[in-house]
């Protein structure tokens, strides 16, 4: 053969390989792109469903938003890119995590009262903080099951606190495991709140959780308050990671949660008496009797809401008393906070961390007569959410955030900031797009949610009348609870009656929105499965 010849069938040959392996290339690109975007457990009818039924009578819910395609998002895209990028190693994870907070138990909140929380109040103002953040579900367990997988509990099931653990079979998809599964040094220090804790799953873990002072050791007084022992085995850990890794730390406390048991139910330590001596705690307007007389006929006395309201708001003297130092275990939990992001940045970490302070859920503070969480009101199921994020535009540091955002976005949003793609199992959103500006370009192709599910199920078995479950549909103006068990709703118009006070679902003049928020209440139903 010529050597002319040679020369061409050599570099034909180079050709079709080059095309061959190019091809292959952007197959498997376009296959993982499309596993990626996969609607995970929800039927592609439910999408059309959505589609097609959405009206736009009174909201613009984005109908991809309300199934949950947001696994592989432009936003999330980008954040790997910029992780692989412009940093040496990806973003760190502080996540602090209190308990029984509702959204104004910071005193950077607009409806706060005399509360004193003067380090997250400045940790906003280097962040963001988010007014209207909800959880999906408002009790300990269930929240804390949604935080770990991203998922709502009809997609998680997590009802009780003791085993099964269901999340445990897929741990791999939760954020600690797919955190450590990519080389993130992992913690966690505090409540978990359901059984078998799984510590062979963490590279640190200090898990505890039920009392306010726990014996130790070596102290002058022979016991240390549950808030200090958050706070030193946080420190702890910041000190012993290896610095050669990025880490995730979750710092669960256990404040505010009461002692239920007990006839103080909030036990602060003794340093922080001295605090809120000289104020009074203003009651909410819906704290009457009458308020009490309007919820449904199926609240009684029995309902664990107002046993728990018996043990601390009956009298108004209690209400001050118990009030004040519910206020000051926040205080605590406020300075013990302070204490951990300044060994951060002792560290010189600061800057290469995302934190973010939320709660597990909400609290009546003697609303309506009534104690602790459970159910769909605002006091109940708002809560707060500070993000401070290296990555923030100046503009956006410092400002307040009204769009809806919830617990499921938590675990996509950790996992973004690690430059991961989240599961496809996931249902939430990364936040993070809400105050990137070289995002902007991801909401205008999928809008941010405008109305949102909440769900409590049965829980004790079959006992529906101590916690009635409920489900609702949550937007900013309207908001319709579905008593599921009951089989009694209500609607309340938020804009003029934000204590959820009078019930207008027989009011004429909502009939036609009415009959749009069932629709999109049975649709979430499914969706969120």
């Amino acid at each position: 053969m010529s050597l002319p010849k040679i020369i061409v069938k050599t570099v034909l040959g180079a050709l079709i390989a080059i095309y061959t392996v190019s091809t292959f290339l952007l197959l498997h690109k376009e296959v993982k792109s499309n596993n990626a975007r996969q609607i995970s457990y929800v039927p592609e009818i439910l999408h059309k469903k959505v589609v097609t039924e959405r009206t736009s009578l009174n909201n613009n819910t984005n109908a991809s938003d309300v199934i949950n395609l947001q696994n592989s998002t432009r936003a999330e895209r980008n954040a790997l890119n910029e992780t692989k990028t412009n940093n040496t190693m990806p973003l760190n994870i502080l996540l602090l995590y209190a308990d029984d907070w509702r959204h104004d138990t910071l005193s950077a909140a607009e409806s706060s009262r005399v509360i004193q929380t003067p380090f997250l109040d400045s940790l906003a103002k280097q962040g963001v903080r988010f007014r209207y953040n909800c959880v999906t579900t408002s009790i300990c367990w269930i929240s804390r099951a949604t935080l770990c997988t991203g998922q709502f509990y009809s997609r998680h099931k997590q009802t009780r606190m003791a085993a099964p653990i269901y999340f445990y079979d897929y741990w791999n998809e939760t954020y600690p495991g797919v955190l450590r599964e990519n080389g993130y040094y992992v913690g966690h220090v505090g409540k978990w709140h359901l059984w078998d804790f799984p510590s062979k799953k963490f590279d640190f873990s200090r898990e505890y959780e039920g009392s306010h002072w726990y014996p130790s050791e070596g102290r002058p007084e022979g016991r240390v308050h549950v808030t200090k022992r958050n706070e030193e085995d946080a420190l702890d850990f910041l000190r012993s990671r290896p610095r050669d890794k990025p880490f995730c730390l979750t710092v669960a406390f256990f404040a505010t949660h009461a002692e239920d048991d007990s006839v103080e139910q909030y036990k602060p330590q003794p340093e922080s008496m001295h605090m809120y001596v000289n104020d009074t705690v203003p009651m909410a307007l819906s704290a009457t009797q009458a308020a009490w007389e309007a919820m449904p006929s199926f609240f009684t006395d029995y309902n664990e809401g107002r046993v728990r309201w018996r043990k601390r708001f009956d009298k108004p003297e209690k209400f001050q008393s118990m009030m004040k130092n519910y206020f000051r275990m926040a205080s605590e939990v406020d300075s013990a906070c302070q204490a951990i992001v300044q060994e951060l940045e002792k560290q010189g970490g600061l800057d290469n961390t995302l934190i973010i302070f939320t709660t597990d859920n909400g609290y009546f503070h003697n609303e309506h007569l009534l104690a602790d969480k459970f159910y769909p009101h605002q006091e109940s199921i708002r809560v707060p959410l500070i993000i401070r994020d290296p990555r923030m535009p100046k503009g956006r540091i410092g400002t307040t955030n009204d769009d809806f955002t919830l617990s499921v976005d938590l675990a996509p949003t950790i996992l973004s900031a690690a430059g991961i793609v989240p599961p496809s199992r996931m249902q939430g959103r990364d936040i993070s797009v809400l105050y990137r500006d070289d995002l902007n370009e991801d909401l205008l192709s999928s809008p941010w949610r405008e109305e949102f599910y909440y769900e409590l199920p049965t829980l004790f078995g079959s006992d529906v009348d101590n916690i009635c479950p409920s489900e609702a549909l949550v937007r900013k103006d309207f908001k319709l609870i579905n008593w599921t068990y009951h089989m009694q709703e209500q609607l309340f118009d938020l804009k003029n009656d934000q204590w959820e006070l009078e019930d207008v679902i027989n009011y004429t003049k909502h009939k036609e929105m009415l009959t749009d928020m069932r629709k999109q209440l049975s649709v979430w139903r499914e969706a969120v499965k």
